[in-house]
């Protein structure tokens, strides 16, 4: 329960944090997702992030109002639509996952340095679990 409650708090500084730039943990997790891959539709993009499509949808036409990603449609595909990260949303995901890490180091100064150690191994053992 206790990683339960630290997950929230962390997830909730974290949203705050990326509001500020216009994101949302929604919208990096697509970011990151088509960075890593681009070319993805709307429904595989809606899988790998377990959401439907309909919600995907929402997210990603607030990220092409930002200008953080562009749909293109391949001759011979139909109306199939890939996505592919901008430079703008490349660099939105840089200062996200900037976000991200300076929420990490302000959880992980709060123990010394043996502790710290200590919590990283536990982290990653409990994260190979999946």
């Amino acid at each position: 329960m206790l990683l339960v409650l630290l997950g929230r708090r962390l997830r909730t500084r974290i949203d705050a944090d990326l509001k500020r730039t216009g994101l949302s943990l929604r919208h990096l997790s697509a970011l990151g997702h088509l960075n890593g891959r681009p070319g993805l539709s709307y429904s595989e993009l809606a899988r790998r992030a377990g959401v439907t499509v309909q919600s995907m949808q929402s997210t990603l036409a607030q990220l092409e109002t930002l200008g953080a990603i562009e749909r293109r449609t391949e001759p011979g595909r139909g109306r199939t639509a890939e996505l592919h990260v901008t430079e703008t949303g490349a660099e939105l995901l840089s200062k996200a996952h900037e976000t991200v890490r300076a929420a990490d180091e302000t959880l992980l100064n709060a123990v010394n340095e043996d502790e710290r150690a200590l919590t990283m191994l536990l982290l990653r053992a409990l994260k190979a679990l999946e």
